[in-house]
């Protein structure tokens, strides 16, 4: 079993807040670190258990009155279980009382918001880190704030990291052994989150063509949003694209990131950067493999992005800094793939290039960002599939893919 970066959180929320929430994308690992902390009279009901669930739609205050501390999982199957929850919290609000899990981002809906305001914790977990895989502890977010990101342990380039990125990080899909196999778990996961999960949170008017759908988002991963193509390539207006793309949102199979400005540069690209939150599942809706990747190297540029950007994801649930991610183009398209603003203003930038060799026009959209940042700019990276660590400038360096993972 493999020891998982949230577990610390969820044992810290739940010794100081009544209700806590575990989200993230279906057969994470959710269920069973919410049952490791199934101990001392903790109750475990899942959702997706259909008796149970019924019980918990036709009566939900009665079928949390009968509990005293709970593990309520797959939660967002009964979202009117949530203000039978805050009625019972009000009435003792002993710390740890519900742990819920969700594998759709229920916290999205304005009701069920309003409803546990100050009484609930929400905390996300994504497939596995490549740190979680390997039982390291990583250092790579507080490192690249230091400025210190030299000594690379771990030397992964080449085909051992496209092997990696293909892989992605469901627990089960990485335990089988061939690529051929992997794919078939998330073509079948693809197809249960589509049809069944969806539906519990939304009515879709064209569920059929929600697979095309998800292969042009593929096609766009790691490129700007625009909610209008997307939109047209299954006959549906600019309004009901942003719609579909909010609702894989809230499945947590992609993810759109805002852009990062600052007044001190007017001419700026202010649209989102879609990314996919898991890099086997992207690989597969792509169909992309390690042949085609080994035939065409260019396919692997956008696909590295994607899968970089998850795993600083995954990193910052570990880390003890407020972080939070944007990207950064201006009008000239100097860009920066990953812009990390810490809670007190300081910056730091990460570009990604799935080459080994890396020169001094790869630090563009870093320059233009640091000269914005000015005293808050902390230091900026070129991520590169090489083992080389090599300065460039005063915070500025390129650096192996693999301290990601250190």
């Amino acid at each position: 079993m493999y020891e998982r970066f949230a577990e610390r959180q969820i044992k810290e929320a739940l010794s100081d807040t009544p209700v806590v929430l575990l989200v993230g994308p279906r057969r994470a690992g959710k269920t069973t670190l919410a049952r490791k902390m199934q101990g001392a009279g903790r109750t475990y009901l899942t959702l997706d258990n259909r008796t149970t669930l019924e019980v918990a739609q036709a009566d939900p205050v009665g079928f949390i009155r009968d509990l005293d501390q709970a593990i309520i999982d797959e939660v967002q199957r009964a979202p009117e279980l949530f203000l039978a929850i805050k009625k019972a919290v009000d009435e003792d609000y002993r710390p740890g009382r519900f742990l819920l899990t969700g594998s759709a981002n229920v916290m999205t809906l304005p009701r069920v918001a309003d409803s546990l305001a100050g009484r609930i914790e929400t905390i996300r977990m994504l497939p596995l880190a490549r740190s979680e895989i390997t039982g390291q502890t990583p250092t790579f977010l507080e490192r690249l704030f230091a400025g210190n990101l030299r000594g690379t342990r771990e030397e992964t380039v080449g085909d051992d990291l496209v092997r990696i990125a293909l892989a992605g990080g469901f627990p089960e899909a990485i335990a089988r052994e061939s690529e051929r196999r992997r794919q078939a778990w998330a073509r079948s996961w693809l197809t249960s989150v589509l049809t069944r999960d969806l539906r519990d949170i939304a009515e879709i008017e064209k569920l059929s063509e929600l697979p095309k759908f998800v292969r042009l988002l593929a096609e766009h991963s790691g490129q700007l949003v625009n909610y209008s193509q997307f939109g047209s390539s299954v006959d549906v207006n600019y309004k009901t694209g942003q719609r579909y793309v909010s609702l894989l949102e809230q499945v947590f199979l992609i993810t759109t990131v805002q852009p990062w400005y600052t007044n001190v540069l007017k001419r700026i690209a202010r649209t989102s950067k879609l990314h996919f939150l898991d890099s086997g599942l992207l690989a597969t809706a792509r169909g992309l493999t390690f042949d085609r990747i080994k035939s065409d190297r260019r396919k692997f540029g956008p696909f590295l992005e994607s899968f970089v950007f998850s795993e600083i994801l995954k990193l910052m649930t570990a880390s003890d800094l407020q972080l939070t991610s944007y990207h950064f183009r201006d009008q000239q398209m100097r860009e920066v793939d990953i812009v990390l603003e810490r809670d007190d203003g300081m910056i730091a930038g990460v570009e990604i290039k799935a080459a080994a060799s890396v020169d001094s026009s790869d630090f563009a959209g870093l320059r233009v960002l640091a000269g914005a940042c000015k005293e808050r700019f902390a230091y900026g990276v070129v991520l590169h599939d090489s083992a080389d660590f090599v300065p460039f400038g005063d915070k500025l360096a390129a650096a192996p893919l693999s301290c990601l993972w250190e």
